[in-house]
């Protein structure tokens, strides 16, 4: 009784069980950690793994076909059509950023040029109004 009113706790009968549990799964632990870095668990577990991976082979061949053949039926891509699109959209999309590139090195270069023409009299390079009009292809055809 004098421990109770020290401590102001009730004595709880359980807590040598609650110590017991807790050194058993500090040491369980050790254990297994040790067993679990060593060289021959990582050489079995690989081996169950293949095997198992070997045995499931034809099932999951079984499945990826009845998949295919399920989304064929309700028409919806399957995961290679998709892949394939999203390659397609790739390259367009690096295609178009090539374009990109060399329409502004075109701009580029046309404002390069236009720069030393600023200096220059307008009306001097632009032909008057009644040369610059070419006749119509559609014109000068004889029918």
């Amino acid at each position: 009784m004098s421990a109770e009113k020290e401590n102001n706790k009730p004595a709880d009968p359980f807590e040598p069980f609650r110590e017991l549990r807790d050194n058993y799964l500090d040491a369980m632990s050790k254990v297994m950690i040790n067993a679990v870095n060593s060289e021959e668990y990582a050489e079995a577990s690989g081996a169950m793994l293949n095997g198992a991976l070997t045995m499931s082979a034809p099932f999951r061949e079984a499945f990826e076909k009845s998949m295919l053949m399920a989304l064929q039926k309700l028409s919806l891509p399957s995961r290679e059509d998709v892949a394939a699109l999203a390659q397609r959209f790739t390259n367009m999309e690096m295609r178009l950023d090539d374009m990109d590139a060399k329409l502004d090195r075109i701009v580029e270069l046309s404002s390069a040029n236009r720069a030393p023409l600023a200096g220059t009299e307008p009306e001097a390079k632009r032909p008057a109004p009644a040369e610059a009009k070419t006749p119509n292809k559609a014109s000068t055809r004889k029918g």
